[in-house]
């Protein structure tokens, strides 16, 4: 086990830890966690939709307005997650989680529709999570921590 270094300045001694083994992962993890609770939440929001949609027939207009509703919603759960209130780095960190959570769902959505979206449909889809979710990070990491 490495002991506490110390470097003298003109009028300060700063005492640094030694890092636990480990322990540069933590900011990975988050923002897998992060990840992984928008994709739930976008599932479980889908299937409340679906069994909404059972009861009240709905417009195809406001169903798309509805799963952008519900991707922005998923994305905002997500960066609370990665970020947390008061957190450091929200911007980035939300904005990592809303571009890999876009990013699944423009490449699921190509595998599994069969249907071809132009790049810019792409790239607007992208750039909405990349910006929902740096905007999001950066209002959490601004609230107060608890």
């Amino acid at each position: 086990m490495r002991q506490a270094t110390s470097a003298r300045t003109q009028d300060t001694l700063i005492r640094r830890k030694p890092r636990a083994p480990g322990r540069g992962s933590g900011q990975f993890r988050r923002l897998l966690w992060g990840f992984l609770s928008a994709v739930a939440a976008t599932v479980l929001g889908v299937a409340l939709f679906a069994l909404a949609l059972r009861v009240w027939p709905l417009s195809s207009g406001a169903i798309t307005t509805v799963n952008q509703l519900l991707k922005l919603a998923a994305i905002l759960v997500g960066a609370l997650v990665a970020v947390g209130c008061g957190g450091e780095r929200g911007a980035m960190r939300g904005a990592t989680v809303g571009l890999l959570y876009m990013g699944l769902g423009v490449a699921l959505y190509g595998l599994l529709s069969g249907q071809q979206l132009g790049f810019a449909g792409y790239a607007a889809d992208i750039g909405m999570g990349v910006a929902a979710g740096g905007l999001c990070g950066m209002i959490l990491s601004n609230l107060p921590a608890k």
